[in-house]
């Protein structure tokens, strides 16, 4: 930067009349500042001075020193958000992770749509793309205060980001025939066990969280296994032609199990491996974290299937006692509104998870255990499924809760080569 001229010393000099610059040869006023001179100074020499276009008009307008330098920041900021912008879509996009080219023009679309909304600058985009909100369907279905707390966005501007989605994407009333229409097109994923997939109405239907309760050694763990391989297989066969993402919580995710399965179906088991998206949450926390990644994951690697094997093994563990409980299924029901979301949002995902029982002490005929989680857990998921052992290799499965289904007993084998009947 070049360094201001000092004033020549001068009897006549007063504060705030104008005095000869011998650098820009222009007239100053102390506490003042010119466009000439600003620009003026950000050569490094006088030498660079004949680059300045010698026809630049004065402008007999005086500059605030402070007004100037917030400008000068608020371009420098605006131009940094915009390159921090385009390399956040270069993340998502990163070719190096082998995304298939149609779901990233896919999510480009998605991010642009976002972009066009009024009041979107780079800045606002920037955020709402770390946040996880890359969509309008992820703006409008989510609640204004989440959307306030994880893209520290104002509330007016999260509002109207709201109104103008649901406006783009006409979300309102519609009629029970266009429900209809949309119920005959959901898709399924197969189970592997053709009774199992008749008891479910077909499989595992997209836009829904689907629920496997039931004891140790039921095949909860081994249904998940199963589901992630077959999501991969053509629609004709039964799957989605997408890949899985797989949260742990329990440290039962096995991949020579995911293995022997893909071999039983005669499918690449390397390929099968590489489509599955794998996620061990260590607690909690850690677990809704997860989910709320998952947002940005969905479109860029074709997820078509969302597992959490287990929903429920962290709280029971870090929430105990009474005084915890209120607490801890606030926090249950607020995670399980993530994932159906999640399930609004992308009208072809599937969501599966798998819960534990407890046993009720005070029943004495009957079936003493009960999914774990109580009345929040039930109403959450969408299809409630109980597991239970049979003879040898023999599981049943019966549906429990389904807004569309009767209640009904599947009977499925757990062999080597996977689910069957």
């Amino acid at each position: 930067m070049a360094k201001a001229t000092e004033i020549e010393e001068n009897n006549d000099f007063e504060m705030g009349n104008p005095y000869y610059c011998k650098e820009c040869k222009r007239n100053h006023t102390k506490g003042k500042i010119y466009k000439e001179h600003l620009n003026f100074a950000k050569f490094e020499n006088g030498d660079d001075e004949n680059n300045l276009d010698e026809n630049i008009k004065l402008n007999n307008d005086d500059y605030d020193d402070e007004v100037e330098l917030i400008e000068a920041f608020n371009e420098n900021d605006n131009q940094e958000n915009k390159i921090e912008v385009e390399n956040q879509l270069e993340d998502d996009l990163d070719l190096d992770r082998e995304v298939d080219p149609n779901i990233g023009e896919s999510l480009k679309e998605c991010i642009n749509a976002v972009k066009k909304l009024p009041g979107v600058g780079e800045a606002t985009l920037n955020k709402l793309i770390k946040a996880g909100f890359s969509s309008l369907e992820s703006i409008a279905f989510t609640p204004p205060k989440i959307i306030q707390e994880e893209s520290g966005l104002g509330e007016k501007t999260t509002e109207k980001l709201i109104k103008s989605s649901m406006e783009q994407l006409h979300i309102g009333f519609k009629s029970a025939e266009d429900v209809w229409e949309h119920r005959k097109n959901i898709a399924r994923i197969t189970t592997g066990s053709q009774e199992l997939d008749d008891s479910l109405g077909g499989g595992v239907e997209t836009g829904s969280v689907i629920e496997f309760f039931g004891e140790f050694r039921t095949g909860k763990t081994q249904i998940m296994h199963q589901l992630c391989v077959n999501v991969q297989l053509s629609e004709e066969n039964g799957g989605l032609e997408g890949n899985a993402l797989y949260i742990d919580t329990e440290g039962t995710f096995r991949p020579e199990r995911i293995i022997q399965m893909a071999e039983g179906l005669d499918m690449d088991h390397k390929k099968v491996l590489k489509n599955i998206i794998f996620g061990r949450a260590y607690n909690s926390d850690h677990q809704i974290l997860l989910i709320k990644e998952a947002a940005n994951l969905i479109k860029e690697r074709n997820i078509k299937l969302i597992v959490v094997d287990s929903l429920i093994g962290h709280f029971r563990s870090e929430y105990i006692g009474r005084g915890t409980l209120a607490n801890r299924q606030q926090t249950i029901n607020s995670h399980l509104h993530d994932l159906l979301r999640l399930c609004d949002i992308y009208s072809d995902l599937a969501v599966v998870v798998t819960n534990q029982v407890q046993a009720k002490p005070d029943v004495f005929y009957g079936n003493p255990l009960q999914a774990a989680g109580g009345n929040i857990v039930a109403h959450g998921s969408t299809i409630r499924v109980y597991l239970r052992k049979g003879k040898g290799e023999q599981r049943i499965a019966k549906i429990v809760d389904a807004p569309h289904l009767p209640e009904a007993d599947a009977i499925f084998s757990i062999t080597e080569n996977g689910i069957s009947d």
